[in-house]
């Protein structure tokens, strides 16, 4: 097996990704994807069913990939929360409703081997932006189909041993009866209110409430029927000044501008990393609109220009967890120590 290179897995609700990362030069190569084996291939199928069948194919292309790479180890980067000694706790957008706590770490370790890792994906994608012992605090939110954070500093991405920490996007910030549902179930969660999917379900309802705005609306040219709107239409008509669509994403916007303002007077992190398919589709407009609501709010003991400063784009790709899980694995020496 090689000293230089290590397999690296980026498992999500909708698709599975393995690809080769060399320790020695940080270089991707040979990235495969595959649907994964979860809910959304077989909605309605139990969880114990469905923990089965992501533990097969986990297992599978892991081993795969190690015969194509020669790598002696392995950097899973695991949509959902996950333990100091690697079970994943949970997986909304994997397999759904609460189930038992699944040890993968040790589950691939004995299958495969090999030294494993296993850490939340986002956990794995902070790594990405940490170049050397001395990098500066920063959180890192990713905003697609849900909203996650994870705060990185002096060394250490801040979780407790139970994978606690970082779930901003499960932050009830909207109590009314009528909040947007989350995908975990929960009423009014930031991430069913501010993430790509809530932002659209927010267009759609304020469309049914203010249908004569909704008609000047560019959005309404792209779909009459606004249960038939979509993410791309929405992106679009924010990035060409949409009044209406621009709106509709300033209501979830004050909310996350909020939840960053909590985690500053709270820790004092000034950097904020934005990622996700959603923040990213919308590009440099995103980060100006977030900004203006927070310095609309204000963070106290920080000048106009310093807020100003927070927020910027995470580059602009979907390898965070692929580079992040080998990062990880290279700071670590390739030792399945988390």
């Amino acid at each position: 097996m090689s000293e230089h290179a290590c397999t690296v897995v980026d498992l999500g609700g909708t698709t599975l990704r393995t690809a080769r990362y060399d320790l020695a030069t940080g270089a991707l190569s040979d990235v495969h994807r595959t649907p994964t084996d979860g809910m959304a291939r077989h909605p309605g199928a139990p969880v114990p069913v469905l923990q089965e069948r992501v533990t097969e194919q986990l297992t599978a292309v892991c081993r795969e990939a190690l015969a194509r790479h020669g790598g002696g180890a392995v950097g899973v980067a695991f949509a959902g929360p996950v333990t100091a000694d690697g079970r994943v706790m949970a997986a909304p957008t994997v397999w759904g409703g609460p189930g038992e706590p699944l040890p993968v770490r040790e589950t691939l370790e004995e299958r495969l081997g090999v030294p494993v890792v296993v850490v939340n994906d986002l956990t794995a994608a902070a790594w990405r932006y940490v170049h050397g012992p001395d990098e500066p605090p920063f959180c890192l939110i990713t905003v697609s189909s849900g909203i996650g954070s994870k705060v990185y500093r002096a060394g250490e991405v801040l979780l407790d041993a139970e994978g606690h920490g970082g779930e901003l996007g499960h932050w009830t910030c909207d109590r009314s009866p009528q909040a947007l549902v989350c995908d975990c179930g929960g009423r009014g969660h930031l991430g069913g209110i501010a993430s790509g999917r809530g932002a659209l379900a927010s267009a759609r309802r304020a469309a049914h409430a203010d249908p004569d705005g909704y008609a000047r609306s560019a959005l309404a040219a792209t779909a009459p029927d606004p249960e038939l709107l979509d993410n791309p239409a929405l992106v679009a008509a924010v990035r060409t000044g949409d009044a209406f669509a621009t709106g509709v994403l300033r209501t979830g916007l004050t909310h996350l501008a909020s939840a960053i303002i909590s985690v500053f007077t709270s820790i004092g992190v000034r950097r904020y990393l934005l990622m996700g398919g959603f923040a990213l589709a919308v590009g440099p407009r995103y980060a100006e609109l977030l900004t203006a609501e927070l310095e609309q709010l204000g963070c106290f003991g920080l000048s106009g220009a310093e807020i100003r400063r927070m927020v910027t784009l995470a580059a602009p790709d979907d390898d965070h967890g692929l580079i992040g899980a080998g990062r990880l694995l290279a700071a670590r020496g390739a030792v399945a120590v988390v």
